[in-house]
């Protein structure tokens, strides 16, 4: 499967899940910007089980041996170092958690989205200074949770 067509089945099931749900979603913002945290959060569910799928051994179904089976992938990671970055995966989500949402939203589109800043502002309709803005202050906050948590 190729890289456009997968991200077409991304943007494909977060609009059919919005469809679904469409009279229990209370939006408080703009409706957009929901939809593009939307699917950069489900083409990054989907770039994670890949990479797990990888990471043990698995190739994506597409990719299978004609006859069913799964070709083995050598991991350079050893389980030590998953565990590790299991950890600080852990850590940095729930410190994402602690963001107020719009400079959570600024950060995830600018940095996992690589959304441009220009962009972010058009889409939540606001100035590239506040977009900016946000974004300084969203990392200061990151880097003051995560710095206070080693310390501990």
């Amino acid at each position: 499967m190729n890289e456009t067509s997968v991200a077409e089945d991304v943007v494909q099931d977060c609009f059919v899940s919005f469809a679904q749900s469409a009279e229990k979603i209370k939006l408080a913002g703009n409706l957009k910007s929901y939809l593009a945290t939307c699917v950069a959060n489900r083409a990054r569910n989907w770039n994670r089980a890949m990479q797990r799928q990888s990471a043990w051994g698995r190739l994506p179904a597409e990719t299978a041996n004609p006859n069913g089976t799964e070709s083995a992938v050598s991991s350079s990671k050893r389980p030590e170092q998953w565990i590790i970055y299991s950890e600080q995966l852990r850590r940095l989500n729930n410190a994402m958690a602690q963001l107020p949402y719009e400079q959570r939203e600024a950060v995830s589109l600018h940095i996992q989205g690589g959304m441009k800043f220009k962009a972010i502002a058009e889409l939540q309709g606001v100035s590239i200074n506040t977009i900016q803005s946000r974004y300084r202050y969203g990392l200061d906050k990151l880097r003051s949770i995560l710095d206070s948590e080693v310390t501990k």
